[in-house]
């Protein structure tokens, strides 16, 4: 990471927090203490209004306001909401990039808001997922992102194990389970896979590129059809 990008995340974590400790900076952005200290010493002789001393904790000081995000004190709640229960049901990478995310709207909300949202009686418990889940959940939606094949081993609902070589096409959550969808070259068609049934996944270096018939639109398109056929009055 940069330095200037460096000073910055310090800037808005402090921001969004009522105290924030040197140590929490250091290992959120992963560096020494020292260089925090370092750090919030040159953005204070730089005007940044940042109170507090090493060893207690900091935080910006009055006249350090940005104009308030137009959010109603609901919809401020909402997103706190969505935060926490998401950051449960992904892996660590993502959780953190929430938290991120949710220190910024905070620390530009009004103060009512913002005291509504931080209030808010919904939690949700942070043993969701298995580590090896989470795991595997990270390294499949990166596959997503830079289109690269998966080999992998897979157990299905009675445990027969199988070898797959896949295109990952998406991740998708049932509200208990993480499955993903992809095109099989083993089964030459569409097929979905339980996240937590996975023994080992391998990403390969081939990058793939849409082909008809084998990209996730027509996937989408292919269960919107099955949908309607399922749902219509059957004939007699």
């Amino acid at each position: 990471m940069r330095r200037a990008d460096r000073l910055f995340q310090i800037v808005q974590l402090i921001r969004g927090r009522r105290l924030t400790t040197a140590t929490f900076l250091a290992q959120r952005l992963e560096v020494s203490d020292r260089t925090v200290y370092r750090d919030v010493a040159d953005l204070q002789r730089q005007g940044v209004p940042i109170e507090g001393e090493a060893g207690v904790g900091y935080r910006i000081g009055a006249g350090f306001d940005v104009p308030p995000l137009m959010f109603t004190q609901d919809e401020a709640a909402a997103l706190v909401a969505s935060a926490r229960m998401a950051q449960s049901w992904v892996d660590p990478a993502m959780a953190r990039d929430i938290e991120t995310a949710l220190c910024k709207i905070l620390s530009v909300l009004s103060p009512a808001a913002r005291v509504s949202a931080e209030s808010l009686a919904i939690y949700a418990p942070s043993y969701a997922l298995d580590d090896g889940t989470r795991a595997r959940l990270r390294t499949l939606r990166e596959s997503v992102q830079s289109r690269q094949k998966l080999r992998m081993e897979y157990r299905d609902v009675n445990g027969a194990p199988s070898q797959r070589i896949v295109r990952p096409l998406g991740c998708f959550y049932w509200g208990k389970v993480w499955t993903f969808s992809a095109w099989c070259e083993l089964r030459q068609d569409f097929r979905g896979f339980r996240i937590d049934r996975i023994d080992h996944i391998e990403v390969l270096p081939e990058r793939f590129r849409d082909e008809p018939g084998k990209t996730l639109a027509e996937l989408l398109r292919r269960l919107q059809e099955e949908s309607r056929t399922y749902d219509s009055p059957q004939k007699s």
